[in-house]
């Protein structure tokens, strides 16, 4: 049965899911129409909407740019790569691929999610060129699949900005630190049970992958040739002048890192655990300087990243004038608004969840979505009298959650394995259906 409803869902959405930036437009039609429906808002209004909020989120996008990018650079490292090569040795059957990728993808997704995104088709390429009767699409899939726990982990970007002095909600709700979220039971619970069974999961799918053993290796040569950096040692560069001296040079390098590290450093000794966003990337881009050798090294690696990052660049724009037309229409304050109303103190967590999933097709930005609900639900938890840290951290987990079905995010992995959206989402909608077990399961008995 698992095989016959994995391998529907993998003909439906091989058929019919557009391209991510044509499913993005798909989705601004939709809201424009949905707006005009249902908060009475004219085509004029609607327009003036989008157009209003459609560079509404260029700081935003910068980070999240910077962290696919900087993550890149890090795990496309000589000493990083080095290391996934040996993990992929772990593997020796198309059963211990899927569940090593699996396993290894969802740690480091809950690391950094930048970082376990590329990590994860890395060393699903590794491990594919290894094992060549693996399928590569459930391959890419599993690694996909480990971006479920990202916002249960380290990058989570609600938790971590309602931990902060400064944020939105600090008069309202005041500091909520990650002890009661990211470390919470709740949170607790959902990734361990993810982290032992997702594994499991996609294993059991990989009965229903119907191309195995056909994996192109001219495809997984051409993915090889993309990540490879330029290692020649230094004693073979002809540095003929200065310039190309400094480029080739592992003292800068080694400078400018230690540099990076030394404000690292002091800015978790003056701020304690403040794991911010703009941290994380510093963190990433100092630690791949330094894992480079060479600023020569390192460029050529960020010619790479920036690639992968491209899709994200262009697409931010259009979800941030879908934001735009959701909050100044109303639709979004209506949606959120339907689930409190039918909530209690102990049902807003698990209905939050749900709100946060339908809304995130639309806004798949967990900043974007808090900008927007967080005030509405902090609100009702407080009124309600229910758990402010869970219902919080329940938002993260709607956002996380549909990101299974929703391709935006898969953007990135997808760039480095040489896929399209299509060929990996019919997995994808197996992995959300069982996952909203756990997570229901912690969110309304933790």
């Amino acid at each position: 049965m698992l095989g016959a409803i994995t391998n529907f869902f993998d003909r439906m959405v091989r058929r019919y899911l557009p391209d991510a930036f044509l499913f993005a437009i798909i989705l601004t039609f939709v809201v424009f129409i949905l707006g005009m429906i249902f908060t009475g808002s004219s085509p004029v209004n609607m327009v003036e909407y989008w157009g209003g909020g459609f560079w509404g989120l260029l700081e935003f996008a910068m980070q999240m740019s910077l962290i696919v990018v900087t993550g890149y650079i890090l795990a496309n490292s000589p000493i990083v790569k080095k290391i996934l090569g040996r993990i992929s040795k772990l593997a020796n059957s198309p059963g211990q691929a899927v569940l090593l990728v699996t396993l290894v993808a969802s740690i480091a997704c809950l690391i950094n999610y930048g970082f376990g995104l590329v990590v994860g088709a890395l060393l699903a390429i590794h491990v594919a060129k290894r094992v060549p009767s693996a399928d590569y699409r459930l391959l890419m899939a599993s690694a996909y699949s480990g971006f479920l726990l990202w916002h249960g982990g380290l990058s989570g970007s609600i938790p971590l900005s309602i931990a902060t002095d400064n944020h939105m909600l600090i008069e309202e709700i005041g500091i909520v630190p990650v002890s009661e979220t990211l470390f919470g039971g709740p949170n607790l619970f959902i990734v361990g049970t993810l982290l032992l069974t997702l594994p499991l999961l996609n294993r059991l799918l990989m009965k229903s992958a119907r191309n195995v053993g056909q994996i192109d290796p001219e495809l997984l040569n051409l993915q090889q040739k993309v990540m490879e950096i330029e290692e020649e040692e230094p004693e073979t560069i002809k540095s003929v002048t200065p310039a190309e001296r400094l480029e080739n040079s592992r003292i800068i390098s080694l400078l400018i890192g230690i540099l990076g590290l030394a404000f690292v450093l002091y800015h978790f000794v003056s701020k304690g655990f403040d794991l911010n966003l703009n941290i994380v990337n510093f963190i990433f881009l100092f630690l791949g300087i330094l894992f480079h050798g060479t600023p020569r090294r390192f460029l050529n690696s960020v010619s790479g990243a920036v690639k992968n990052a491209g899709g994200i660049i262009i697409q931010f724009p259009f979800y941030a004038g879908i934001m735009g037309m959701m909050t100044s229409s109303g639709l979004s304050e209506q949606l959120s608004m339907f689930f409190v109303n039918i909530s209690n103190e102990v049902t807003l967590p698990w209905l939050s969840f749900i709100s946060a999933g339908i809304l995130n097709f639309f806004i798949p930005s967990g900043g974007g979505q808090w900008a927007i609900q967080g005030d509405i639900m902090m609100s009702a938890a407080m009124n309600l009298g229910a758990d402010i840290p869970k219902t919080a951290i329940a938002v993260a987990w709607g956002d996380a959650w549909t990101n299974m079905i929703q391709p935006f995010w898969a953007l990135p992995l997808l760039a480095i394995a040489g896929l399209k959206v299509r060929d990996i989402m019919g997995f994808c909608v197996m992995v959300l259906f069982f996952s909203f077990i756990p997570i229901s399961i912690g969110l309304l008995l933790f």
